[in-house]
């Protein structure tokens, strides 16, 4: 079957689907069997939605799995509605990037009122991703991303939480938010250089942060760094840290877009040419 024959199957399923539907608002039928329509309506729904997904209409494939998904949470299955909604959210990821969005909030809501917070918290890591690659709204991105740390957070997940906190802390340092950034490479550092796995990124978080202190202000950068290598003296022994107190920048050879956007700033600060321009893009 082509495209057009699986769209046309598709149709005709949403067709019986809502006809199920108003079929079980009658008043005698309503007494006997209305669930039995809805959930016959459901089933219809989901098929349709999957044809509509091998037909690659991502837009009616979502508006399928959402009609599923209120369809379920007539009939109290909340956890099949939630579903239902991810998958909505899933297929308008592909075509209507603010439609996925809400689908995925309204899946968020259901699974917070269950208790499910880490799946929660993972939707909204999904949310944030499409404000950074899709409708490019860094605000937003961070703010799904500190409610997704929150909730893993609460789920004792300090991993997962970890790494939502560094995103936000990137994020913050490009908009020239450095104490947040600054206070967030500290905590995730401090958390870290305890746990034999994860102490040697300790050093980089420091870095981090040292970087943010030098772009604000080189006095309190000096007391940063003596602060850190008290902290963690595994720092002290650095190559980061030995570069950082002589300021050979230029040095610094492991340069992804963030560390050169925050190299660039510094070395307009030293200079004292005004406020870098090297914004990540």
């Amino acid at each position: 079957m082509d495209n057009a024959g699986k769209e046309r199957e598709a149709v005709q399923l949403m067709a019986e689907a809502e006809k199920r539907v108003k079929a079980s608002h009658s008043f005698l039928r309503g007494l006997f069997g209305g669930n039995t329509r809805i959930e016959e309506a459901c089933e219809m729904y989901n098929r349709a939605a999957n044809m509509f997904k091998m037909a690659k209409n991502w837009s009616a494939a979502g508006n399928a799995f959402c009609q599923a998904a209120k369809l379920h949470m007539q009939l109290q299955s909340k956890h099949d509605s939630a579903t239902s909604f991810v998958d909505a959210g899933n297929a308008y990821k592909k075509a209507d990037p603010q439609e996925a969005i809400n689908c995925l909030n309204a899946a968020i809501d259901i699974y917070t009122d269950m208790g499910r917070f880490a799946i929660a918290a993972k939707h909204h890591i999904t949310i944030a991703e499409i404000y950074e690659t899709e409708l490019v709204d860094i605000e937003k991105a961070i703010a799904h991303y500190e409610q997704s740390a929150d909730y893993y957070k609460g789920e004792e997940s300090n991993s997962s939480a970890n790494k939502c906190l560094l995103k936000v802390a990137a994020y913050a340092a490009q908009l020239e938010q450095y104490q947040k950034a600054i206070e967030i490479y500290e905590q995730v550092g401090a958390n870290t250089m305890d746990n034999p796995l994860l102490k040697y990124s300790a050093k980089d978080y420091f870095f981090k942060a040292a970087l943010c202190h030098f772009i604000v202000d080189e006095l309190n950068a000096k007391l940063a760094l003596e602060k850190y290598e008290e902290m963690f003296p595994a720092f002290t022994d650095s190559r980061e840290c030995k570069l950082l107190k002589v300021k050979e920048f230029d040095s610094i050879s492991r340069l992804d877009q963030w560390l050169t956007t925050m190299l660039l700033r510094i070395k307009k600060s030293i200079q004292g040419d005004g406020e870098g321009d090297g914004d990540l893009k």
